[in-house]
């Protein structure tokens, strides 16, 4: 099966992806350091390192890149953990990049660059990155914007990860048309009704994608909070 971008698309900012995570995880602001602060990513941050943990070989040097940051709480959080692993923070709202910066000027490894801005429907050849990382991640953004981001997202990947590489992806999915518990299936609702292009992705939606750019679904892992980590992994070319 294959998958198109509409011009159209391209060029959106997806507001209601920032409008979802000020009403679930308020935020604060550090006025020393510009930096913002999501309760969710604190909350999230611990459990998701340890996915990264039993996936991410810190022995040799290598490259990740984290498709929309948020505020850059993940990427600093994970950065000092795998010290011989360089960071490539990027994000599609502008007003986020400030704090993103300054998460990564304080981590105490150095190994987190400055954020790109991208579009995750833009053409990687437009991100500014080059095409050899060994590992990605996308944290709590596939629910909350239009199916054309998930294309995106699978699209890109498959061109900036070396053959082999894997991209954990965050948050909350149905699997064969099932979401459970009730209080996912209440938030897909809010979320839709917030914009109907938006809402829980099926899993079996998301392979569909994966697959049609040479991209696995690895593993399922269950999380706390009635989310999951999925761990995806580009065939060896």
């Amino acid at each position: 099966m294959s998958f198109s971008i509409g011009k159209k698309l391209l060029k959106l900012k997806f507001p209601f992806r920032m409008e979802f995570l000020k009403q679930y995880a308020p935020d604060t602001v550090s006025k020393q350091r510009k930096k913002v602060n999501f309760p969710s990513a604190d909350r999230n941050k611990e459990p998701i390192l340890e996915v990264l943990k039993q996936y991410f070989d810190n022995t040799i040097e290598g490259k990740v890149i984290e498709i929309s940051s948020g505020t850059g709480q993940h990427a600093a959080h994970f950065a000092p953990h795998f010290p011989k692993l360089t960071f490539q923070p990027t994000e599609n709202e502008p007003s986020l990049l400030e704090s993103i910066s300054a998460y990564a000027a304080d981590t105490p490894t150095k190994n987190v660059k400055e954020p790109l801005l991208v579009n995750v429907v833009d053409d990687w050849t437009k991100w500014n990155v080059s095409n050899d990382f060994d590992y990605a991640i996308n944290v709590n953004m596939i629910h909350v914007t239009p199916f054309s981001c998930t294309i995106g997202l699978f699209k890109n990947i498959s061109s900036v990860l070396k053959p082999g590489g894997l991209l954990v992806t965050y948050g909350a999915y149905a699997n064969n048309g099932v979401l459970e518990p009730e209080s996912n299936r209440q938030f897909d609702k809010s979320i839709r009704q917030r914009d109907p292009n938006c809402g829980v992705r099926d899993i079996q939606d998301i392979v569909k994608v994966s697959e049609s750019y040479g991209i696995k679904l690895k593993e399922i892992i269950e999380m706390p909070a009635n989310n999951k980590c999925l761990i995806w992994q580009k065939n060896n070319e």
